[in-house]
């Protein structure tokens, strides 16, 4: 354990002031005899962690390797909640990412600034897809046949008076989601309730989720939703969509309840 410890103290002893080192250096850094240096310096060479030019030492891309392992292994969820504590940060107004399951979005990371809703919303609830804006822009990217099945025999329920109500509204409305590439949902799901939402592509493109901001109507118009919030909202999915690059194929989609 302690020749492991030491070999992970000489690579963190190079860093962006530091990216060559000298086997004296190394030492110093590290406070390891020269011999003790010397030997861990060419076990991480013969590893390929490590290059030298017989005077020199410099880290290897392979050390990428490393990191790699631990952004391999994160979900969606751990993924997107750092992202989405900055946004609140931002616009202070809450912020979700839902993932579509069946005829309903399921939360699967959320951070809240004031509850706005007389529903309790946490991780894991759900709500009807067809009446809100995460709901929205996952059913807008479904492929036309995975759609039909969805909307085939789909209830419509008239949650407020706003509420879409016809399965022909409705993919007006979807076509019209596809197109400007989010959803503006108003008080459709619950008086007083607007939201927007954007949706969060995996490494080859595809629709796995979608993240959303929500703002009591008392606050925000549409437009100025449009405006002040819709901006914040994108860059943050394109920040998620980054960093899902680097985690592991199709582990977006690994959730409970997805």
């Amino acid at each position: 354990m302690q020749s492991l410890e030491r070999g992970l103290a000489v690579i963190r002893a190079f860093d962006a002031q530091h990216p060559e080192l000298t086997l004296s250096e190394v030492a110093r850094v590290c406070d390891l005899t020269r011999a003790a240096a010397r030997r861990f310096l060419l076990t991480l060479v013969d590893l390929g962690y490590v290059r030298t030019d017989g005077r020199m030492f410099s880290l290897t891309p392979r050390v990428l390797e490393l990191g790699y392992a631990y952004l391999s292994s994160i979900s969606l969820p751990e993924v997107a909640e750092p992202h989405l504590e900055r946004l609140v940060a931002q616009v202070h107004e809450s912020s979700s990412v839902c993932v579509l399951d069946g005829e309903s979005i399921v939360y699967v990371a959320r951070v809240p600034t004031s509850r706005i809703m007389t529903v309790s919303i946490n991780v894991g609830t759900r709500f009807p897809a067809y009446a809100t804006s995460v709901g929205r822009v996952m059913l807008a990217h479904l492929s036309e046949d995975d759609l039909a099945a969805r909307l085939d025999g789909v209830r419509l329920d008239r949650l407020t008076h706003r509420t879409i109500t016809t399965v022909a509204a409705l993919r007006t409305e979807l076509g019209r989601v596809r197109a400007q590439g989010y959803a503006i949902v108003d008080q459709e799901l619950e008086e007083g309730l607007r939201s927007v939402a954007a949706p969060i592509r995996d490494r080859v493109g595809k629709v796995v989720a979608a993240v959303n901001i929500s703002v009591h109507a008392s606050r925000n118009t549409v437009e100025s939703i449009r405006r002040e919030l819709l901006p914040h909202l994108l860059a943050t999915a394109a920040k998620i969509e980054a960093d899902l690059r680097i985690a592991a194929p199709g582990r977006a989609r690994r959730l409970p309840g997805a």
